[in-house]
C-alpha cells in the first residue's frame, strides 16, 4: 500500500446519495493537504433496498470511475450497504489502494451503554447482511447486552428529498423507535450514514438521555493513520468536488458542509 509521492492526497467518497456527506464532514476537520472526490450515486439510490449483486456493480462501477477519472489514493466507502457487499471485492481488485469501509458502531455501543440495551437502527440490506451478523455475533460473546434492531425502509428516501422534519418521517423514526423507548435503550446506532441528519429528531422522540453512535470521527481518523504511514503530510488545502449521477439537492448539502465544488 503507498501512496506516489504527492503533493495533495487524493480521496473517493462514495453513497447512494447525500448520507455518506456526514462521513465526508468528518474528514474535513481532520484531513488536510487533499483533494476529495464524492460521489453521490442519486440514480441508484437507496442501496439499502437493492440486491447485492446490483450493489456490487454500483461499487465497482463508481470506483473504476475514481480511479480513471481522479487517479485516487484511498477509497471510502461512505455506505455501511456498500460495505456489506463490496468491500471484500474491492480490496481484492485494488490492494494497493487504501480502502476503508464503514460498518454500524456496535463495538463503540458496547462499550459506552450502561444498561447494555442498544438499539440499532439501519437499511434493511444492512441488518440482513452476513458483515453485520458477524460483527454482532463477534462482539456480542461474553457480553451482557441487549440490541433492538430495526430496519427503517423509505427514511433515506426522505432524508434525500429534504423531509427530515416532515411529518411522515417523524411517524416513521416514532414507530421504529417505540420499542426502544419501552426497554430504556440507552445507546442508539446509528447503522446508515444518512441517520445523523435526522439525530436531533432521534433525541427529541427518545426524550432521554441516549447517546447516538456515528463512525465519520471514526473513519477519518483510521484515513490519517493510514494516509501518515504512506508519508502523507496532513498540511495544506483541503478541496471538496461532489459529483451526481442524478438529481441532487443542493440546500441538503449547504446544510452538511459549507465549501464544495459540484462537478
Amino acid at each position: 500500500m503507498r501512496v506516489h509521492s504527492l503533493l495533495m492526497l487524493k480521496i473517493g467518497v462514495f453513497d447512494s446519495g447525500l448520507g455518506g456527506l456526514t462521513v465526508v464532514k468528518a474528514l474535513s476537520e481532520v484531513i488536510k493537504g487533499a483533494n476529495i472526490f464524492y460521489v453521490a450515486d442519486t440514480k441508484n439510490a437507496p442501496y439499502g433496498e437493492k440486491t447485492p449483486e446490483q450493489i456490487l456493480q454500483y461499487s465497482l462501477d463508481i470506483t473504476q470511475h475514481l480511479i480513471k477519472m481522479h487517479h485516487i489514493d484511498a477509497l471510502i466507502l461512505a455506505c455501511n450497504t456498500a460495505t456489506s457487499f463490496a468491500i471484500k471485492k474491492l480490496r481484492e481488485l485494488y490492494p494497493n489502494l487504501i480502502i476503508i469501509g464503514t460498518e454500524p458502531g456496535v463495538k463503540p455501543a458496547i462499550e459506552q451503554t450502561e444498561t447494555g440495551r442498544i438499539g440499532v437502527l439501519a437499511t434493511p440490506a444492512t441488518l440482513k447482511g452476513e458483515k453485520y451478523q458477524e460483527l454482532v455475533k463477534q462482539l456480542s460473546l461474553g457480553k451482557d447486552v441487549a440490541l433492538y434492531e430495526q430496519a427503517c425502509p423509505g427514511l433515506v428516501e426522505q432524508i434525500e428529498r429534504g423531509a427530515i422534519a416532515s411529518d411522515t418521517t417523524k411517524n416513521l423514526l416514532n414507530k421504529w423507535l417505540s420499542p426502544m423507548k419501552n426497554n430504556n435503550v440507552d445507546t442508539i446506532v446509528l447503522g446508515c450514514t444518512h441517520y445523523p441528519l435526522v439525530g436531533d429528531i432521534i433525541e427529541d422522540i427518545m426524550d432521554a438521555d441516549v447517546t447516538l453512535i456515528e463512525t465519520g470521527s471514526a473513519i477519518a481518523n483510521h484515513l490519517l493513520r493510514l494516509s501518515k504511514q504512506v508519508s502523507h503530510k496532513n498540511e495544506g488545502k483541503l478541496t471538496i468536488f461532489i459529483h451526481h449521477t442524478d438529481s441532487i439537492n443542493t440546500d441538503i448539502i449547504d446544510g452538511i458542509i459549507e465549501n464544495y465544488t459540484l462537478i
